[in-house]
């Protein structure tokens, strides 16, 4: 039968375990798609083989756009030629991922025309990935997509698609609106985002509180995360109903707490709140009983990545606190100060972090003109040979040795 899939053992193995598989997906999309299809073969193949069959296909995309588009070609086209081209576009996401039916079924029609069928919702950066297209399709998907009010996202040396949480769509720890923000970094940065101008790749990701859960502290090169400066609200009550409740609040909660700024006495539970360290914890096991403070804004970090030059790295705090307001421009005005420094001195394939690791925090901050304070530093120096500058002030001259 013409329709009849390719036998695949190997990939049939990735099937029968107790997890959703990506093999079962592929063979839904070969029954409509001579591109799936030949995915399927091309696979079990490099399955069998143990080598890949893909090589990256250079600088493809549409016109105007350096970004968004990912090459890819196999190196068997005579074999399957539904392969030979297999390009990935990413498609630049909502904010905090909310999509109507209506919107979807018309992305996937898109894509069922015009490629494989196959998506990925999401991708790290935040994308919609739209896997398995032809050279020649990329134009006519792209027109398409402009008129369902759809854009291409970032790829390569430039801004990847800023994401973000839910925030205050669905979240009662949110400490700013990351949606709107979100949107705005989108919009206004948007050359940064279509036409890679950088030494590398820059991802914005917004978190509404400390629970990170986008995880921008571990994935960002500028993570922007929900943050409360003054005390952290407590229901007394609620905390009692906790303890009657059976909590044990000494080890669950005072136990746990990094800064140490807990005490509880049997009855009472205190809070020193010139310690706390908004972990989130405390507020996590009895969200009842306590909630973030009320002056809220954001912690902005910068420099986290996964190893590319050098080995993973966590955000270092920039910014301890600064309020998230429209029209932004505190924080607009401070990213292109970082673009400005990180694309006159940054090298080839060196994320903002790197750099910062190469020529050092303290010199960094200096070209930014931001001020050193504690919150920066990540942990404590590791070379005891510590040496400081001296300073002194010139005698005014009240007290001249000559005179005695």
């Amino acid at each position: 039968m013409a329709d009849q899939l390719p036998n695949t053992p190997m990939l049939d193995e990735l099937e029968k375990g107790g997890w959703p598989s990506f093999v079962k997906e592929i063979k839904m999309a070969a029954k409509r798609s001579p591109m799936s299809k030949d995915l399927l073969g091309i696979l079990e193949q490099s399955y069998n083989e143990k080598i890949g069959h893909w090589k990256h296909g250079g600088i493809v995309g549409v016109m105007g756009y350096g970004g968004g588009v990912i090459g890819r070609y196999s190196d068997l086209p005579e074999k399957y030629p539904g392969t030979s081209h297999f390009h990935t576009m990413r498609i630049n996401q909502t904010a905090g991922w909310f999509y109507t039916t209506d919107a979807l079924r018309k992305i996937c029609d898109i894509w069922e025309k015009h490629g494989s069928g196959l998506t990925n919702m999401h991708g790290s950066t935040g994308d919609i990935i739209l896997l398995g297209t032809r050279t020649e399709e990329l134009e006519p998907i792209f027109d398409e997509l402009q008129k369902i009010d759809f854009d291409i996202g970032g790829s390569g040396s430039d801004v990847r698609t800023p994401s973000c949480c839910c925030g205050m769509a669905r979240c009662e720890w949110a400490c700013y609106d990351t949606m709107a923000l979100t949107q705005d970094l989108t919009m206004t940065f948007q050359d940064e985002l279509h036409r890679p101008a950088f030494p590398y790749k820059f991802k914005f990701k917004m978190s509404g509180c400390p629970n990170d859960c986008v995880a921008a502290q571990a994935r960002a090169d500028l993570s922007i995360i929900g943050i409360w400066r003054d005390d952290i609200q407590m229901n007394k009550d609620e905390v009692k109903k906790y303890a009657d409740g059976g909590m044990d609040i000494q080890s669950d909660v005072v136990g746990n707490c990094p800064g140490k700024c807990m005490d509880w006495d049997g009855k009472e539970l205190t809070i020193d709140n010139s310690f706390c360290r908004k972990c989130m914890h405390c507020i996590n096991v009895m969200p009842k009983a306590l909630r973030p403070g009320k002056d809220r804004g954001a912690c902005i970090l910068i420099g986290s990545k996964a190893p590319i030059i050098e080995g993973a790295l966590l955000s270092s705090v920039l910014i301890p606190f600064i309020k998230i307001e429209p029209p932004y421009q505190e924080i607009k005005d401070l990213v292109e100060k970082i673009w400005d420094l990180w694309g006159d001195e940054g090298k080839a394939r060196e994320r903002i972090g790197e750099f910062i690791q190469r020529v050092g925090m303290g010199n960094f901050l200096e070209e930014l003109e931001i001020e050193p304070i504690p919150e920066m530093v990540a942990h404590p120096r590791e070379n005891p040979y510590v040496f400081y500058e001296d300073y002194y002030e010139e005698d005014d001259g009240d007290e001249d040795e000559d005179d005695e």
